[in-house]
């Protein structure tokens, strides 16, 4: 209650500063109603986007080593890499209840079932009253893809001491009503360098800890008042990972067959963006949301188990990867090494 109430203060006081006149009580009242608008947008955007950037987490884990095997100093490998991502089904939708909202009312029934960011096109109208008018507005839609697939490059430079430098880049992939976007960077470290038997017998294991920071952004609300658009019609989950990852294979002639456990812990922030709405005219609307989405930060701690199979020619190689967990996701990649 209270936070509610100092959110209230912040609005009429935001309001009367940038319309420069005395706050009537209907403004109060509005500043109130937009409260309460801005609390159900938080508990939505939650809901819908939250699958999404826990798959995204699953998308940037997969691939890092393409090999533990102890490569020779400065040798350099670069290879086009492709992440297969398969949406559960459980992670398309989720129910809403009119007792989850504050301002929004379902115009029909007293619940129903939405998707979310991963979901289909399905769609219900929620409305609510802001002052003397209606707000109406749709449901965000899913992406409706069972599978996404997005490429990007990787790159490795062998060090000293049985050390690679990884690097990993994609510009932002246009999506079925959605952008995503990844960087990152690691440092892989040989083991099996160590044993001289488990090289003898074409074992190799390595361990490897590496960042990425991955945006993934969707379509969202596109709300109409009186007191102007509210320019809220984008949603962005930013995540922060660092993973830890130890990897082992095993060569057969040409082939080379690997097993990995990785654990990675991440961070999760939300912003709202688009183009921003005509009610900033008198209250920058998604500067006081965005404050108000850290309330919802996130971490997440997975732990994915990858199993994968390469299979090499002269200086190219193609080779595939399934990491599975809560997730599965298959990483498909066609390199070529320097050497």
């Amino acid at each position: 209650m209270r936070k509610r109430f100092k959110i209230k203060q912040l609005l009429v006081c935001i309001f009367a500063l940038t319309a420069g006149k005395t706050v009537a009580q209907s403004d109060i009242e509005v500043m109130e109603q937009m409260g309460h608008l801005i609390n159900d947008a938080l508990f939505f955007s939650d809901q819908y986007i939250t699958p999404a950037t826990d798959a995204a987490v699953y998308q940037a884990a997969s691939g890092w080593i393409a090999s533990p095997k102890k490569r020779e100093l400065w040798d350099v490998s670069i290879s086009l890499r492709t992440n297969v991502f398969f949406t559960p089904q459980s992670d398309r939708e989720f129910t809403i209840n009119n007792s989850d909202f504050t301002f929004f009312q379902l115009e029909e029934g007293e619940s129903a079932t939405v998707p979310t960011a991963l979901g289909n096109k399905h769609q219900v109208y929620l409305s609510g009253q802001l002052g003397d008018s209606e707000v109406r507005l749709e449901t965000p839609q899913g992406i409706n893809m069972q599978t996404v697939a997005y490429p990007y490059l990787q790159g490795a430079i062998a060090l000293w001491g049985g050390t690679e430098l990884i690097a990993k880049y994609s510009t932002k992939v246009k999506l079925k009503k959605s952008n995503y976007q990844v960087y990152g960077f690691g440092l892989q470290h040989n083991i099996s360098q160590y044993f001289k038997k488990l090289e003898a017998k074409k074992l190799h294991l390595a361990a490897m800890v590496g960042y990425s920071n991955e945006e993934v952004s969707f379509n969202f609300l596109d709300i109409q008042t009186d007191y102007g658009t509210l320019g809220i019609s984008e949603i962005t989950g930013l995540v922060d990972t660092w993973q830890f990852q130890l990897s082992g294979s095993k060569e057969f002639g040409s082939f080379e067959v690997m097993g990995s456990f990785i654990v990675n812990t991440s961070g999760v922030e939300y912003e709202v963006g688009g183009e921003k709405g005509s009610i900033e005219e008198i209250l920058p609307l998604q500067q006081v949301i965005n404050t108000r989405l850290k309330e919802i930060y996130k971490t997440r701690v997975n732990y994915i188990g990858e199993a994968g199979i390469s299979y090499k020619f002269n200086n190219f190689s193609i080779q595939s990867i399934l990491a599975f967990g809560k997730f599965v996701n298959t990483n498909i990649a066609f390199g070529y090494s320097f050497q």
